[in-house]
Parts: C-alpha cells; sequence; structure tokens
C-alpha cells in the first residue's frame, strides 16, 4: 500500500483526500516508480473539476499528469530503462499524486544526472508544452513579436525564456507589479500589467499599431477577445486553457478580417509517438542544462496537502512551478 491522493466526486480542493492505494506490480511493458516529486499543472484542476471528462479517468481516481522518481521494478518486456534509474514522465497515465505509481516504460523518460528530480517533475510537462508552441505549432524567429498571457506563471516563464532566447521580442502581461519583475526576469521586453492599463491598447502601442505574430492565451474567457485584437494579419492565436472561463467563440467576422489562424495544441497528441517524446524532453532538458531556461521552482507542498497547492494556485497566489514532495 502507499499513500495517494484520490478523488471520488468533483469539485473543489476539498474533494481530494489522503488515502492508503494499492497499485500492485508492473505488468508487460510497465514500469514501477517512487516519486520524487510531482508536477502541478492547471489540467489537474479542470479534471478534479469534472470539465475535461475526455482526459480524467472514472471515478474514483488519483490525479496528476506529471512526475519525477527512481525506477523500483520493471516488468517484461522492458528494455528502455533500469532498476535504480531516474525518470520523469508528462501526460499520461493520470496518477501522479501518489508515493509511487506504475507507468507504460514508453512514456518515462531518462533525467540527465546534471538535472535534480525536482526540477524535472516541475519542467517536463510545461516544457514540452513550451517546445511544441516555440518549435512546432508556431516557429517562433527573430524578427518576430509574440505575447504571452500570464508571464509570470511555470509555463508563461519559460515560453519567455524561450522566445527570448530565439530572438523574439516578448511582450507578458501579468496581474500585479511582483509578477512584472519575474516576468522582466524571464525575458520579456515590455511588461503590461493588465489590472492598471488595456492590453490591447498597450500592444498596439508597442507595435506601432502593428499587433503581434503570435498570441498564447492561457487565461480564456477575460482575454480571448482581445488577444484576437492584438494580432497581425495572419496571426496565430493559440488557446492554452481558460482558468477565466470557457471564452466566447471566435467572431468570424474578425477572423475573415485578418486570415487568422487559430489551434488549441495538446502536448499528448503532439508527443504521441515515442521518438517525438524523447526529441522534445531532449530538447527542454538540454536548454534547462545551458541555462537558456531557467526553472522556477518557487512552491513546494508536501503531496497530502494537495487541495492547498490547488486553493493557492487557482486564486493566483503562485508565480513559477509547483511541485508536491512525497511526505517523510
Amino acid at each position: 500500500m502507499v499513500k495517494a491522493i484520490r478523488i471520488h466526486e468533483f469539485g473543489g480542493p476539498e474533494v481530494m483526500k489522503w488515502e492508503d492505494l494499492n497499485i500492485g506490480e508492473p505488468k508487460d511493458g510497465e514500469i514501477k516508480v517512487k516519486n520524487k516529486a510531482i508536477g502541478i499543472n492547471f489540467l489537474d484542476v479542470y479534471m478534479r473539476k469534472g470539465l475535461v471528462p475526455s482526459l480524467a479517468p472514472p471515478l474514483p481516481f488519483t490525479p496528476g499528469m506529471e512526475a519525477a522518481g527512481v525506477v523500483t521494478a520493471i516488468g517484461p518486456g522492458v528494455n528502455t530503462c533500469k532498476i535504480g534509474d531516474i525518470v520523469a514522465y508528462a501526460g499520461y497515465p493520470v496518477s501522479a499524486y501518489a508515493e509511487e505509481q506504475i507507468l507504460p516504460a514508453d512514456r518515462a523518460v531518462p533525467v540527465p544526472p546534471s538535472i535534480d528530480p525536482i526540477v524535472a517533475a516541475s519542467v517536463l510537462f510545461k516544457g514540452l508544452t513550451a517546445e511544441l508552441l516555440v518549435r512546432r505549432c508556431f516557429k517562433v524567429e527573430p524578427g518576430h513579436t509574440v505575447l504571452v498571457h500570464a508571464a509570470a506563471g511555470g509555463l508563461g516563464s519559460l515560453l519567455c525564456q524561450w522566445a527570448n532566447a530565439l530572438g523574439a521580442t516578448v511582450i507578458g502581461t501579468v496581474s500585479n507589479k511582483t509578477k512584472a519583475v519575474q516576468a522582466k526576469g524571464d525575458g520579456c521586453h515590455h511588461v503590461i500589467i493588465y489590472k492598471e492599463e488595456n492590453f490591447v491598447d498597450r500592444v498596439m502601442e508597442i507595435t506601432s499599431g502593428e499587433g503581434v505574430d503570435v498570441v498564447y492565451d492561457g487565461i480564456g474567457k477575460e482575454t480571448f477577445e482581445g488577444s484576437a485584437a492584438c494580432l497581425k494579419f495572419r496571426g496565430f492565436l493559440i488557446s492554452l486553457g481558460g482558468p477565466s472561463g470557457s471564452a466566447d467563440p471566435l467572431s468570424f467576422k474578425l477572423v475573415a478580417q485578418k486570415s487568422l489562424y487559430f489551434t488549441i495544441p495538446s502536448v499528448m497528441l503532439y508527443t504521441e509517438k515515442r521518438e517525438d517524446l524523447l526529441a522534445a524532453s531532449e530538447e527542454v532538458f538540454s536548454n534547462v542544462e545551458k541555462g537558456v531556461l531557467r526553472v522556477r521552482v518557487n512552491h513546494k507542498y508536501p503531496l497530502s496537502q494537495a487541495g492547498q497547492a490547488h486553493f493557492d494556485l487557482e486564486n493566483r497566489k503562485t508565480t513559477g512551478s509547483i511541485v508536491l514532495i512525497p511526505d517523510a
């Protein structure tokens, strides 16, 4: 038996229960991992609330889609790792909020010795997402201007750093002055405190009325229409989620007038093939090792206090990455 967070009904942070769980032993193609750190992503919140039934397992379930730990057992047919290896995973299966878990071996990637498992657990899911956003979904190049909402968040921080390193002019929006300082340190050339000024007007002022090449919108309803208004002709509007609520339908007239591109990318689909997963994770870890990506693990909570971590995340009390550490 291991300790794990379990959800028996959808709702607020209070539905997350600290319970004993029998996870069994690894079967064909599986490994058992003793987690050293577990990453938290806003997708975990959506699952807890029952907002993404196509992604969440049937009730009851253990949430979490990102962790790093040591391999303690391997099932038949596994040749991608061995007992004692440090590995990380991001995506499926949904089961990370536990002291130990069973994983498909082909979803686990090796963690370089130079990278702390806590850093690996906090960066892999967001790093894979950032990689597809700046390298494949829209290929950021020198001369581009990008707008990153929630620039001080875990994903926003990585996006700003990576886009800056690729030669883009980075504009970030944040909710307060403390977060503005962090966003500036993470490579934003211009930071907009959206509670104090109209971000659309400010973006158009910064870009001399041209707008930006791409908007990474991880806010949703509050910013979505304005994000579209900030784009150049043939600009890319990329939706990363909606903590402020589901966005209203995108205006057909606005799309037609600007010939806009719109997408909602999924890291699971972009890394469905193991070769894509390995290539992307290697690029993420390489950029961490080289200092291109500085991972801000600003908040650590005991695994048993996952409910408090969710509460703080939803109420915008956090910056950078959040990790859960299995209780001693």
